[in-house]
């Protein structure tokens, strides 16, 4: 049952979805996430949704970023067991 089923999603709507991201330089995310999670840390270089590249410094183990990445990089990132979620 859910109870939730007539509402509509939101940015602020709890994730429904998430995929083990695989760090690639040439393929964007099959899934415009609306979040990161970052299990291990360290730095994570994106492609933004709307183009920008950016590298997140030090990312903790743990964290979500409430970002929305087209890409998540292989050079420049060493953050690991990461996930898009939507």
């Amino acid at each position: 049952m859910d109870p939730f089923k007539d509402y509509s999603d939101s940015l602020t709507s709890p994730i429904r979805s998430a995929q083990v991201v695989t760090p690639d330089d040439t393929s964007d995310l099959p899934v415009l996430p609306r979040a990161l999670y970052v299990g291990t840390a360290g730095d994570l270089h994106v492609t933004m949704a709307e183009g920008q590249e950016a590298t997140f410094a030090a990312v903790p183990a743990g964290t979500l970023l409430p970002v929305r990445a087209a890409r998540i990089w292989a050079t420049g990132t060493a953050a690991g067991s990461i996930l898009a979620m939507w």
